[in-house]
């Protein structure tokens, strides 16, 4: 489990309050790499709207054995995703949910030719597109996952990298490179 994680320092989530939860990471950020396999990375994603991508994405991890139930997933997302929208802004969304059908966190990626509409906190559409999966009672990998996403994103040359990506293979190793500094 400790081969996901690298010390790096002292962080806080700046998208926290949009995800309608309070964190500070300390010492420990998540490899995502780890979890994200180049066979979970959709691009470009074929869904138009936010329903169909965030289905895309839970069928990617469904067709990879990833999850024990695509139904389960759908419904713990969509209820998340009805709570309040998880396009945090600035292009991404990171649709999120927890439930039994899963027996760690696991992670697709999508990847939008068009940016999609999200019902985003800043009224714009995305482009990329995150989703987590995790059991409901391991909240810890969960919170972390997020917050290693959103200081990744926080990185502009790199978030504008990742939305001109041509090939899910170079997503992932856009990903890989940029974890690895």
């Amino acid at each position: 489990m400790l081969g996901r994680w690298v010390q790096r320092g002292v962080y806080s989530c700046p998208y926290a309050e949009v995800l309608g939860m309070t964190f500070t990471l300390v010492a420990l950020i998540m490899i995502l790499t780890q979890i994200l396999q180049p066979t979970c990375i959709k691009v470009p994603l074929e869904g138009k709207d936010k329903n169909s991508v965030i289905t895309e994405l839970v069928a990617l991890l469904d067709e990879n054995g990833l999850i024990q139930d695509k139904e389960t997933v759908l419904d713990a997302v969509f209820t998340r995703e009805r709570t309040r929208s998880t396009g945090i802004g600035l292009g991404i969304a990171i649709p999120h949910g927890k439930c039994s059908a899963v027996r760690e966190l696991v992670m697709a990626l999508g990847i939008a030719g068009d940016p999609i509409d999200f019902d985003s906190v800043d009224k714009k559409p995305v482009s990329i597109v995150i989703l987590l999966v995790s059991p409901a009672d391991r909240t810890g990998p969960h919170i972390q996952a997020l917050a290693t996403i959103s200081r990744l994103m926080l990185d502009g040359d790199f978030k504008k990298a990742l939305e001109n990506a041509q090939s899910a293979q170079a997503a992932y190793d856009l990903m890989s490179e940029r974890e690895s500094r």
